[in-house]
């Protein structure tokens, strides 16, 4: 039977109804199969833009975050501070934040480049790589900020600023050693800031290591015999024993046992 022309143009009808309908699946099969908005942990700075960054920073934002991002008169940008406030927000939030608060006294002045720079030291300091393209303003939309990664502490090499624990203990001469102690590790301290205790010392597992504890008469040695002691200072390595100068010298527990 021939079609009638009414049945031939609803045919057409539905012909074009489910090419179009195929065509919105597939556009958003495709679309849904793109891969994620991409994060800060993909390298969407460079290594000279951080550098710039760091310069500026230091400049025009340090004396109220402090060189270390650590906060003063103004917050951390670093950190549990640093996730609490952007993860999980794109990272035009933070380059807005900063470009329309910084620096305090002339907020916006220093010009949409020297904001990229500065976000890009921002997002070093938090851990995040370096790629090899620079960051731009087109791209902060679409790039998530992700937690903060704490950055791993620097290797440990003669004459590094290190911290460990350990028995203190009379050494022969008159000298004073750490001894049973834990590997020293390196720790970075901002001019600015105090040092403080970190919160595992004193649960930290005694090691093998000794150290020959220099100017340790300054710190009163027989009242803290046989505690368990936090030492932070200068490393020095010889090729028979290792020594540390005293910057930080805490006792943790009156007692040394493992």
């Amino acid at each position: 039977m021939m079609p009638t022309p009414q049945r031939a143009v609803l045919s057409a009808s539905l012909l074009v109804s489910a090419t179009l309908a195929i065509g919105v699946a597939s556009r958003d099969y495709i679309v849904g199969a793109q891969e994620p908005d991409k994060t800060v942990a993909d390298g969407v700075f460079t290594e000279a833009q951080a550098v710039r960054g760091y310069t500026a920073y230091e400049t025009a934002c340090s004396q109220c975050h402090r060189v270390d991002l650590t906060g003063g008169n103004g917050p951390a940008l670093r950190d549990e501070r640093f996730t609490r406030e952007f993860a999980g927000k794109d990272l035009k939030t933070l380059y807005t934040k900063i470009a329309t608060t910084m620096p305090r006294a002339a907020a916006g002045s220093l010009g949409d480049n020297v904001y990229l720079d500065i976000v890009a030291h921002v997002l070093k300091e938090n851990g995040f790589p370096a790629g090899d393209q620079e960051l731009t303003l087109e791209a902060l939309g679409g790039l998530r900020v992700l937690p903060g990664r704490p950055k791993p502490p620097p290797p440990v090499g003669d004459f590094s600023y290190v911290e460990a624990v350990g028995c203190l203990a009379p050494g022969p001469g008159g000298t004073w050693l750490l001894t049973s102690a834990t590997e020293p590790v390196s720790v970075v301290v901002s001019p600015e800031s105090a040092p403080t205790l970190p919160g595992d010392a004193a649960t930290r597992a005694l090691g093998d290591q000794t150290f020959h504890l220099l100017d340790a008469m300054a710190y009163s040695p027989d009242e803290h015999k046989g505690h368990r002691m936090y030492v932070r200072g200068l490393l020095i390595k010889l090729p028979s024993e290792q020594r540390m100068t005293i910057s930080a010298f805490e006792t943790l527990a009156p007692n040394c046992t493992r």
